[in-house]
């Protein structure tokens, strides 16, 4: 089945209940399984100017190459698949390009943004992020962060220096350790997970996960998982009802059913025909 009849993809952002104005941007291109968001910041629109170069040359470069291409290919030199290394690469364009921006325009210095970007294919998902956005993954009764935060507050929990219970309440919460277009090079993690028929991928800004409990957005999902835009409604809705302290937004993509890549000759062929 193509990826596009496979999933069930939805998106909303807000600018919560202190914000003037949105620095988040999200985009879905379903036609080829990508999801990306970005979290900007910066001083004056600088922010929403990074979050929505971040997002348009992401989703527009990986949409384009993969209208021609499959994300199972491999790289003659590199070995990986192109799903992963588009992932990589269009990361770092997208720094690139936030980074000369900031550089050769004096309103713009110093902006940057997060992003976290998944492409599914073949039954499975690559993740790639950058900063403190995130994806979770609801499995069954199992709910659970699949990206790691590059943050001061991650690494304090890592080493030991803060338990997660007073990262709660911690105030170093907004400090990234790493972010696109804050330097000239960047390098984005990425990893790749098998999906399973009934998954649920929660893609979010720091404005969700820092209001609302990862118990509560769990137990929303899993009740509202019949309903994707009521539950996407109602997390932003949480979000706002704790404080909305930041702009807020959530990409949901639910797995309907398998999406394996069609392999071989005559597969390929097929699979174009119907394009």
């Amino acid at each position: 089945m193509k990826v596009i009849d496979a999933l069930e993809i939805v998106s909303q952002t807000n600018p919560g209940m202190v914000r003037s104005h949105n620095e988040d941007s999200v985009a879905c291109e379903a036609a080829c399984g990508l999801v990306v968001l970005a979290d900007g910041m910066g001083g004056y629109n600088a922010g929403e100017v990074a979050s929505g170069i971040a997002i348009s040359v992401t989703a527009m470069e990986i949409a384009h190459r993969l209208q021609n291409a499959s994300p199972i290919e491999r790289d003659e030199q590199s070995g990986e698949e192109l799903g992963v290394l588009l992932l990589r690469d269009n990361i770092q364009k997208a720094n690139a390009s936030i980074y000369h921006a900031s550089k050769s325009q004096p309103q713009y210095a110093g902006m940057g943004t997060t992003i976290v970007a998944g492409l599914f294919y073949d039954n499975r998902v690559a993740v790639g992020h950058v900063g403190d956005s995130r994806m979770y993954r609801l499995r069954g009764e199992v709910f659970e962060s699949i990206t790691r935060d590059h943050s001061l507050l991650q690494e304090q929990i890592d080493s030991g220096i803060i338990s997660i219970e007073d990262a709660r309440h911690s105030k170093n919460k907004n400090l990234v350790t790493r972010a696109v277009g804050i330097d000239a090079e960047i390098a984005a993690e990425i990893h790749v997970h098998d999906v399973r028929v009934g998954d649920i991928y929660l893609l979010c800004s720091d404005g969700l996960n820092d209001m609302v409990e990862d118990d509560d957005i769990c137990a929303t999902l899993h009740a509202m998982q019949g309903n994707l835009p009521l539950a996407a409604e109602q997390l932003i809705q949480m979000a706002n009802d704790n404080g909305g302290r930041d702009n807020v937004s959530v990409i949901l993509v639910k797995v309907k059913s398998e999406f394996a890549a069609p392999r071989g000759w005559l597969a390929k062929a097929i699979d174009w025909f119907n394009k």
